[in-house]
């Protein structure tokens, strides 16, 4: 005979708290936000926006900001802290870097986010491929600066190389939390892998700006934060963002505390001390959050920098 206890039946292993009053989305321009998403269903493309159920979505597509997601919409794995599906990857889209450049050009970017989900089914990680839309976006869109953010190609050799022999202007690659946490959050990755690669692409081509994300909320305690950032530092990271987790549903990895707005404003404040080039961190803000700006203000820094270097 079973026992069952009314109080636990489909009792959600990890209940997603309330969010508080400083997390909230907007949609500025409804018109524009249609406009984009008509644009993105024109050429049959994924968006990480949609995806990964970003909270900036109505914010970003009412400004024509989309965050292309290339080969595909499944990823080879099962970050606990990811909308994005998992399973077994369709074959590669060939015609996807045209699509995309034709996507950028048709919404005017000046600055463009590429990201992608992990294809460890491939040999390459899909390195080749992340290197065709680069070059293809480029040859159609001469002026428009393009930002990737890709997998670790974790046991693909040296195949990123092809990655960077594109010249992306901005090469991100998310460290997303501490490494304590990296065996229930992110279990198919390594911290130290992650920060090698971020090292690698400063090495071999210093005029391309690294990024680096970080998220918050997920268990962490603060002196593994600054531990992080100093990792990142001595990888020669330029650029750092630092967000809030937000519990995509209740199979996902338990949110466990939302910072305070004032919190974030410290964490950026002892970033910025650590000597990055730029820190974007707020309760809201991701990888492609306001990308195009803070380009604008990285290419600021990164000039005041070379001429305070020059006077000294």
């Amino acid at each position: 005979m079973i026992i069952r206890h009314p109080e636990k039946v489909n009792k959600p292993a990890n209940p997603i708290k309330k969010k508080p009053a400083w997390i909230r989305s907007k949609l500025t321009n409804s018109k524009e936000f249609f406009s984009t998403k008509t644009i993105v269903n024109q050429y049959n493309l994924k968006t990480v926006c949609q995806e990964a159920s970003c909270p900036n979505i109505t914010e970003c597509w009412s400004k024509k900001h989309a965050t292309f997601l290339i080969m595909g919409d499944i990823c080879t794995r099962a970050c606990a802290f990811c909308n994005v599906k998992t399973g077994k990857p369709k074959s590669l889209d060939l015609f996807e870097p045209q699509k995309i450049s034709s996507a950028v050009k048709k919404l005017n970017l000046k600055h463009v986010v590429i990201t992608s989900v992990d294809r460890d089914d491939l040999d390459d990680g899909g390195a080749n491929h992340f290197y065709e839309v680069i070059i293809e976006t480029r040859k159609n869109n001469p002026n428009t600066t393009i930002e990737i953010l890709t997998p670790d190609f974790l046991r693909k050799g040296e195949s990123y190389k092809k990655v960077i022999e594109a010249k992306p202007d901005v090469f991100n690659h998310n460290i997303e939390t501490v490494p304590g946490l990296y065996k229930k959050v992110r279990p198919g990755s390594r911290y130290f892998a992650s920060l090698d690669l971020l090292k690698s692409v400063k090495k071999i081509n210093q005029n391309i700006f690294t990024k680096s994300g970080l998220m918050v909320g997920l268990g962490e305690k603060n002196d593994e934060i600054l531990q992080v950032m100093d990792d990142l530092k001595s990888a020669d990271v330029d650029f750092l963002t630092i967000g809030q987790y937000l519990q995509p549903s209740i199979k996902h990895h338990p949110l466990d505390r939302y910072y305070s707005p004032e919190e974030f404003v410290e964490l950026e404040k002892i970033a910025k001390s650590k000597g990055f080039l730029l820190v974007s961190s707020s309760p809201l803000t991701r990888s492609s959050y306001h990308a195009d700006e803070d380009f604008a203000r990285l290419q600021k820094n990164r000039i005041n920098q070379t001429n305070a270097q020059s006077i000294s």
